[in-house]
């Protein structure tokens, strides 16, 4: 028997943990009802999930108004881990609300005496790994873990969650990412630098190094999959004329996905270009473009005809009513050029993070150097019905830079680029909790 919560801990750790989370069971939080992981899509950020399928079946009620994802879950326990093969969340769209079931079938280890009953006081820790995996261990009301838990004060809170260090002593995450943000602040001026994935901090002389360099100070190395990640915290840098007004030089990029639908997915890129784009406005030669911004609340754009709308919606509650809905560009006859499915919007969702920290800088050259600010706003708890709720007010727009380019010769090059947008001043509408530290010098 597991006894104590640091040993838990460990034992997790040992498995690749690098985020441990507790949260304390209701009588409904069973095999049969499934666990409730909260009336958001906050859990969305926090656990890690497979392809997203629409669920069809007549338990759902009608047609695609819930969807499901798998989770690569294991049961940890003093003998080992167990993989349960069967579980998944499960995705309410019309309440929200995301729920976890399939945790005992197809695995004989699985702890069915606890997670089969009713009893309050229940405790279910999961532990997340850099590769996706879910560490899960139940511990019944009367245990050491759940009375330990109890008396446990300052955790912090996630969702549904509660969250504990995955290294005994050094403090939550958040003091941890304090600490660290303080220390950068602290050394002022930084050559811009990139760290590479053997490890090894090189110059960087291009003009976008100051995320590379604050995230090579961190010790993060870059990646094409998710933002850059340290202690669960999604990392942001943002460039201000100075430490005064704070005034950002540009908005916020909150997602790239390439839209799932509409003309633009089922002729090709370049025959929507061709239909929709406009000649270069430059006077280069042999260009289209398809730019401009995009919004819900703005009219049809003059040069495209195109306007952001989002179907399968109920703009009245804020809530998703038809999962094969999703953000669109249309004309005014209705033709949706390109579709952002829902379901892509989700998939796409799972790799932003429910921690953001957004931290000032200042560049200068020659030579090309970085200097990271002492106030740094903290976010937490983002939620995929904030954002969209902030399309359906035009919060957040769509500002894409795709063009298409032929050389006088029949060779043509496409330049894809899709990106829904924010002014850094709203960035708090994204987020559930948020709140501006002043670091240390």
């Amino acid at each position: 028997m597991i006894e104590t919560i640091d040993a838990l801990v460990g034992l997790m750790r040992q498995d690749g943990a690098k985020r441990i989370y507790a949260k304390r069971l209701a009588p409904n939080d069973n095999s049969k009802n499934q666990v409730y992981l909260g009336g958001d899509f906050t859990a969305l950020n926090i656990i890690p999930y497979g392809d997203i399928q629409n669920d069809d079946t007549e338990m759902a009620g009608s047609v695609r108004d819930r969807a499901k994802a798998p989770v690569d879950f294991y049961w940890i326990d003093d003998t080992g881990h167990h993989h349960a093969p069967n579980t998944q969340l499960i995705l309410y769209p019309k309440y929200p609300e995301v729920r976890m079931s399939g945790f005992l079938k197809g695995c004989r280890q699985a702890p069915a005496d606890i997670m089969r009953v009713r009893d309050p006081g229940r405790v279910l820790f999961l532990g997340i790994t850099e590769d996706g995996s879910v560490l899960g261990h139940a511990a019944g009301p009367d245990s050491p873990l759940a009375r330990e838990l109890d008396q446990r004060d300052g955790l912090e809170e996630v969702g549904v969650f509660l969250e504990i260090s995955a290294t005994e002593g050094l403090g939550s995450t958040k003091e941890r990412l304090l600490e660290a943000l303080s220390a950068i602040y602290q050394k002022q001026w930084i050559a811009s630098q990139k760290l590479g994935s053997d490890g090894i901090i090189r110059p960087y002389t291009a003009r976008n190094g100051g995320g590379y360099t604050l995230e090579a100070e961190l010790g993060i190395s870059p990646n094409g999959y998710a933002e850059p990640d340290y202690l669960g915290w999604e990392i942001k840098q943002f460039s201000v004329a100075d430490f005064d007004s704070y005034r950002p030089k540009s908005p916020v990029t909150l997602l790239t996905p390439e839209p799932t639908g509409g003309y633009y997915r089922d002729k090709g890129v370049e025959a929507f270009i061709r239909r929709f784009g406009y000649a270069d406005k430059g006077g280069k030669d042999n260009r289209l473009n398809f730019g401009g911004i995009y919004s819900s609340v703005r009219p049809y754009h003059a040069d495209t005809g195109l306007q952001l709308r989002l179907t399968g919606y109920d703009f009245d509650k804020g809530k998703i009513i038809d999962l094969e809905g999703g953000i669109t560009l249309q004309d005014r006859n209705g033709e949706i050029a390109a579709l952002w499915k829902y379901t892509g919007i989700l998939e796409h969702w799972k790799r932003k993070h429910a921690q953001a920290a957004y931290m000032p800088s200042l560049f200068r050259t020659p030579p090309p150097e970085y200097r990271f600010g002492p106030k740094v706003l903290l976010c937490e708890e983002t939620d995929l019905t904030l954002f969209l709720r902030a399309i359906a007010n035009g919060t957040i727009y769509y500002d894409p830079a795709i063009k298409l380019e032929n050389d006088g010769t029949s060779k043509m090059s496409i330049k894809r680029r899709s990106q829904f947008r924010i002014r850094h001043n709203d960035l708090a509408s994204m987020y559930h909790r948020t709140e501006a530290k002043e670091l240390d010098l």
